[in-house]
């Protein structure tokens, strides 16, 4: 059946099924688009298989494997895999080989979205994106304690503890420790989101951090206890 996916209007082939790739195939079923989507995870093909049915468990992402699901026959194929970079380059690489007109992977640096665009694909920075619009709205109005994006992910406003300051953001590594995403600082200068793992605490700073509620709760506790 999906070896001969086929639809007259444009289709769009989702591989991955993280925070991002769930959230865009969801809301592109809802916009009724048409969509082939591809995840290792059964438990998470059969949530999105709430909203539409072309999603297929697909094991290994290698060229034949993906050849038999039929994305070929997609217009556009869309790369949601972030953390695994080594997995995100090899399947956006097997996606453009297989001669799709369109190729958009998700990258999680710099230096990541360079190796996606060298092999041919189009690259989004989701959290960039988001922390990006977050910083417009941060100098525009004074963002509240704690804001819901949806049922998963929260944005949190947090002052830092007494014992991050004069430590780097890679020495209190939060997304080790509670799973969570600094997007954005707030000091006494200026408000800035282009964070780097090098920048040193200072006192008084405010972190916009993003993750599930409970990680948040879990970070906020900590914090609160120092």
């Amino acid at each position: 059946m999906f070896g001969r996916y086929r639809s007259e209007k444009i289709s769009y082939g989702i591989v991955g099924l993280g925070r991002f790739g769930y959230a865009l195939a969801k809301e592109m079923a809802g916009l009724e688009a048409d969509l082939l989507i591809l995840d290792k995870n059964e438990e998470k093909v059969r949530e999105i298989r709430e909203y539409t049915e072309n999603a297929l468990v697909i094991k290994n992402l290698d060229k034949g494997s993906l050849l038999e699901t039929g994305i070929q026959n997609c217009d556009v194929a869309i790369v949601c895999i972030g953390e695994q970079m080594d997995i995100s380059i090899l399947t956006t690489l097997n996606l453009v080989s297989l001669g799709i007109p369109e190729v958009i992977a998700r990258a999680t640096s710099t230096e990541h979205g360079q190796i996606l665009e060298k092999l041919g694909a189009k690259v989004v920075y989701p959290e960039h994106d988001m922390a990006a619009r977050l910083a417009h709205k941060l100098e525009d109005a004074d963002m509240p304690e704690f804001a819901e994006l949806d049922e998963h992910i929260n944005i949190s406003k947090l002052t830092i503890s007494y014992d991050m300051e004069d430590e780097s953001i890679a020495e209190v590594n939060l997304r080790g420790k509670f799973g969570v995403n600094i997007i954005a600082i707030e000091n006494e200068e200026e408000v800035f989101y282009d964070i780097d793992p090098d920048y040193v605490f200072k006192e008084d700073d405010v972190i916009y951090v993003i993750g599930d509620k409970e990680n948040l709760n879990e970070l906020t506790e900590w914090i609160d206890d120092d």
